[in-house]
C-alpha cells in the first residue's frame, strides 16, 4: 500500500509539471496581433493608418512632354497648395519646306518656333482635373522667312494684277513672317488633367485650349532682283524700282496682313504625359 501511495504522488507530480510548462505558449497564442500585456490587462498597439500626400508649397514637382501649336513641348510644374500649381512651359521645332506655291511665286521657307511661358493653374474642384490657367509667354521667338522666284516665263500676281517673269532675268525676293510683336505675350487656357494628381499618383495625361496674345502679326516682302514683263514678254521693268509694281507689291502685303490678322489671339491646344514625384523630409530623432 505504501509503495502504491508513493507511485501515485509522483505521477501527479509529473503531470502538474508537464501542464505548468504548457500554459504560457497557450496563453500567448490567445494574444491578439499587436497587443501586449500590462499589470491591468492587454492593451493594443495602433496601426498607423496611411498619410495622404502633402500639397503644401514645392512639396510635390512634375516634369511632362507634348506637343502644340507652339512646338514641341516640355513642361514642369510644382504645387503651391491643393487647388493651385505653378508651371513653366518650353516649347521648340524647326521646319524647312522647299517649293510652296503662292501667287505664281515659289517659295523656300525656314520656320523656327521658340518660345517659353509660366502660368498659374488653378483647380476649382481639387478631385477633379478641371483647370483654369492665365499665364504670360515670356519670350517668344517664333517666326518664318522664306526665299522666293517667279521662274522665267511664268506668270505671277501682285494685288490681282498680272505679270510675267523675265526668261533672262527672272523676278526674286525674299520675305518673313513674325509672331512675337507683342512680348511678353498673356495667355489664357483652360483644360483637363493635373501634372500633380491630388489623387497622389505619378502619371497623368494633361489637355490644355486656350490663346496667347500675341499682338497682330507682321508680314515683309520684298522683291530683291529681276524684270517683270508684258504678256508679250516685252515691255519689262525693273521690279525694285518700277512704282506700278510696287504699289501693287504693298498692297498684295497689306492683303496678307489681313489674312493672317486672327492670329494675333495665337491658338493653343496641347496634349501630353507628366510624372509627379515628392520630396519627404527625415523623421526628426
Amino acid at each position: 500500500m505504501k509503495h502504491r501511495t508513493v507511485a501515485l504522488s509522483i505521477a501527479l507530480l509529473a503531470g502538474s509539471a508537464a501542464l505548468s510548462g504548457q500554459r504560457p505558449t497557450a496563453s500567448l497564442s490567445l494574444l491578439p496581433s499587436g497587443a501586449h500585456s500590462s499589470g491591468s490587462g492587454f492593451e493594443s498597439t495602433p496601426v498607423p493608418n496611411p498619410q495622404p500626400p502633402s500639397f503644401t508649397p514645392f512639396s510635390r514637382f512634375a516634369f511632362g512632354g507634348g506637343v502644340s501649336p507652339l512646338g514641341i513641348q516640355m513642361q514642369a510644374a510644382t504645387s503651391l497648395n491643393r487647388r493651385m500649381n505653378a508651371r513653366f512651359t518650353g516649347n521648340l521645332f524647326n521646319l524647312s519646306r522647299s517649293n510652296i506655291s503662292t501667287n505664281g511665286f515659289n517659295v523656300d521657307a525656314q520656320f523656327n518656333l521658340a518660345s517659353a511661358g509660366a502660368s498659374l493653374d488653378y483647380y476649382p474642384f481639387p478631385g477633379h482635373g478641371l483647370r483654369l490657367s492665365p499665364g504670360v509667354l515670356f519670350y517668344n521667338s517664333n517666326d518664318a522667312h522664306g526665299l522666293f522666284t517667279a521662274q522665267g516665263g511664268t506668270s505671277f500676281t501682285l494685288n490681282d494684277v498680272t505679270y510675267y517673269s523675265s526668261s533672262s532675268n527672272p523676278v526674286q525676293g525674299n520675305g518673313s513672317l513674325n509672331l512675337h510683336k507683342r512680348s511678353p505675350a498673356l495667355t489664357l487656357t483652360g483644360g483637363w488633367g493635373n501634372m500633380i494628381p491630388r489623387s497622389g499618383s505619378h502619371f497623368s495625361f494633361p489637355v490644355e485650349v486656350g490663346v496667347a496674345f500675341i499682338g497682330a502679326p507682321d508680314v515683309a516682302v520684298n522683291l530683291t532682283s529681276g524684270q517683270a514683263c508684258d504678256a508679250s514678254g516685252l515691255n519689262c521693268v525693273d521690279v525694285t524700282t518700277d512704282p506700278d509694281v510696287q504699289a501693287n507689291l504693298v498692297s498684295q502685303v497689306a492683303k496678307y496682313k489681313n489674312d493672317i490678322n486672327p492670329l494675333k489671339t495665337y491658338p493653343i491646344f496641347s496634349f501630353g504625359a507628366a510624372y509627379s514625384f515628392g520630396f519627404h523630409s527625415s523623421p526628426a530623432h
